[in-house]
């Protein structure tokens, strides 16, 4: 399994944690450092930070485009797998887009349930379209 994929789903158990237990992303990210073996990479370090960083909007996006679905209503791993994808898709400029949405659904279709890879593959190749747009 390549590095950053691995980085991708310890980020996704960090944000997964955290939604669950109602706590900072950061403190949970925090606690997973000090008792990680093997230790929490550098990327899933920046991508949690950069989903905090950019909450409110990765949030606003993903209400925006995910057609009467509320980010409360997701199932709580597709919420994470497209806060981090969002995030690539308008931040991590060295991702290319392909790579974040095919990620995200390779990682719901593994955890999630069997209607998520169709939906979160849809959202992220709308948010993908407009990323310019929504960069503004």
């Amino acid at each position: 399994m390549a590095a950053r994929r691995k980085a991708r789903l310890r980020a996704l158990d960090v944000l997964f944690e955290a939604d669950q237990r109602s706590m900072d992303p950061i403190v949970v990210l925090k606690a997973k450092m000090g008792r990680a073996n093997p230790p929490v990479g550098e990327y899933a370090v920046t991508v949690v930070e950069g989903v905090v960083a950019h909450a409110e909007r990765i949030d606003e996006v993903l209400s925006t485009y995910s057609m009467g679905w509320t980010i409360e209503r997701m199932p709580a791993v597709d919420r994470a797998a497209l806060r981090i994808a969002t995030w690539e898709l308008l931040h991590a400029d060295d991702v290319p887009d392909h790579v974040a949405i095919s990620e995200a659904v390779e990682i719901v279709q593994e955890l999630s349930t069997d209607e998520s890879p169709t939906f979160v593959n849809g959202l992220l190749a709308r948010i993908s379209e407009l990323k310019e747009t929504l960069r503004a």
